[in-house]
C-alpha cells in the first residue's frame, strides 16, 4: 500500500511525453559517449550513474510544489552570490582562470548553481511585484541578475557570464520588459561593443572570436580545435560513417571528444539524417517544456519554466554552433549529452522544476 501510494504520488507528477523525450536522448548520448570513449567501459558506467543520480534528483523536485521553490529562491540566489564571492577571493586557479571553490571535502563550481538560482530569484521577484510591477521592479531585477554575471567575469568565465545572463533576460523578457528597453538595450550594446572589445576582453578571449573567423590563421595552436570539428561535422555526409566508425574521434584527432565536442562524434558517425533526428528532438523537448510553461497557473511559473526551457535551447545552439564553426569557441556541454555530471543535473533538475510546475496547479502569492 505505502508503494502503491508513494508510486502514485511520484508518476501523477511527470509529463510522460516530456520524460519519454528525455529519456530518448539520453540513450543516444549514451551511444556517443561510449564511442567518444573509444569503446571504453569505465566512462560509459561514469555516465550511467550521473544518469541515475540526475534522474532521481529530477523525480524529487517534482514533488516539491511551487510554493517551496519560491521559498527557496532568494536563500539560494544568496547561498551562489557569496560562493562567487568566494571564488573571487580564495578560489583554485586552474589553466589561468579562477572558477573553482575547495570546501574541504570537494571541489565545487558555483556558477553551475546559478544556472537555476538567477531565474529562480527573478521569477520570484517579479512574481511578488506583479500587482504594481513597472520599470524600477526591472531595473532592480537586473541588479540582481547583474551582480552575479559580473563575478563570474572576473573569473573570467565569459561564456558562462553570458549564458547565464541570457537565462535572467529571459525571465524579464518573458515578464513583460518593455521593447522601446531592449531597443535601446540593444542599441547600447552595439555602441559599446568596441569598447569591450579594446578593453575589457582577455587577448585569449578576442583570439578565439578572431580564430573562428578564420580557423587557417593557427592551424595547429587555436584553430585546431575548429578545424578538427568542422572536418568530422563535414565529413559524416548524408547518412554518418557509422557507430563507433568516426575516423576524427577515434584516430584522436577531435579534442574534447566526450564533452564539448561531442555533436561532432555525433555528426560524423550518424550523418546529416542524424543531425535532423537530433534537432528535431531537442525541438520537440523544448515545444513541449514551453506548452507547459504557458498553462503554469502563475506567473512565477511561466517564468521560471520559460526560461529554463529557453536556455536550454540556447546550451543546444550555442554548442553546436560552436562544433560547427559559426560561434566562438567556449566551453559549454551539448545538453543531456555531453558526458559530465554536473551539467547533466543542472539541466535535469530543471526539467524536474518545469514538470512541478506543471504539475501543482495551486499556487498562493507568496
Amino acid at each position: 500500500m505505502v508503494v502503491k501510494y508513494w508510486r502514485h504520488r511520484l508518476f501523477s507528477h511527470i509529463d510522460p511525453p516530456l520524460v519519454v523525450m528525455l529519456l530518448i536522448l539520453l540513450a543516444l548520448s549514451s551511444g556517443v559517449v561510449f564511442s567518444a570513449a573509444g569503446g571504453g567501459m569505465d566512462k560509459l558506467i561514469s555516465h550511467f550513474i550521473n544518469m541515475a543520480i540526475a534522474l532521481t534528483a529530477m523525480l524529487a523536485i517534482t514533488l516539491l510544489p511551487p510554493q517551496r521553490l519560491m521559498q527557496l529562491a532568494l536563500p539560494i540566489y544568496v547561498l551562489g552570490v557569496v560562493l562567487l564571492v568566494g571564488v573571487a577571493v580564495a578560489g583554485d586557479v586552474v589553466n589561468g582562470a579562477r572558477r573553482w571553490l575547495n570546501l574541504g571535502v570537494t571541489r565545487i563550481q558555483p556558477s553551475e548553481l546559478m544556472r537555476l538560482g538567477v531565474p529562480l530569484m527573478l521569477a520570484w521577484y517579479l512574481h511578488s511585484r506583479q500587482e504594481v510591477l513597472a520599470g524600477r521592479d526591472f531595473a532592480l531585477a537586473a541588479v540582481l541578475l547583474l551582480i552575479p554575471v559580473g563575478l563570474i567575469l572576473k573569473q573570467p568565465d565569459l561564456g558562462t557570464a553570458l549564458l547565464l545572463f541570457a537565462s535572467g533576460f529571459y525571465v524579464l523578457f518573458l515578464g513583460g520588459l518593455s521593447w522601446r528597453v531592449l531597443a535601446a538595450g540593444g542599441l547600447g550594446l552595439a555602441a559599446f561593443t568596441p569598447i569591450a572589445w579594446q578593453y575589457l576582453l582577455h587577448d585569449y578571449q578576442r583570439r578565439r572570436v578572431l580564430t573562428m573567423l578564420d580557423p587557417s590563421s593557427d592551424p595547429l595552436g587555436a584553430g585546431y580545435h575548429i578545424i578538427q570539428a568542422t572536418i568530422a561535422v563535414g565529413s559524416g555526409g548524408l547518412g554518418g560513417k557509422g557507430w563507433m566508425a568516426g575516423t576524427q574521434t577515434h584516430l584522436d584527432f577531435l579534442p574534447e571528444a566526450s564533452t564539448d565536442f561531442i555533436f561532432a562524434v555525433f555528426s560524423e558517425e550518424f550523418g546529416l539524417l542524424g543531425n535532423l533526428v537530433l534537432l528535431l528532438l531537442y525541438s520537440a523537448i523544448v515545444w513541449r517544456g514551453l506548452g507547459l510553461a504557458i498553462n503554469a497557473s502563475s506567473l512565477f511559473g511561466r517564468l521560471l519554466s520559460g526560461s529554463i526551457m529557453l536556455t536550454f535551447f540556447t546550451y543546444a545552439f550555442v554548442n553546436m554552433g560552436m562544433v560547427s564553426g559559426i560561434l566562438p569557441v567556449v566551453g559549454v556541454p551539448l545538453p543531456l549529452v555531453s558526458y559530465g555530471g554536473t551539467s547533466m543535473l543542472t539541466v535535469l533538475v530543471g526539467f524536474g522544476i518545469v514538470m512541478s510546475v506543471a504539475s501543482h496547479k495551486k499556487l498562493v502569492k507568496t
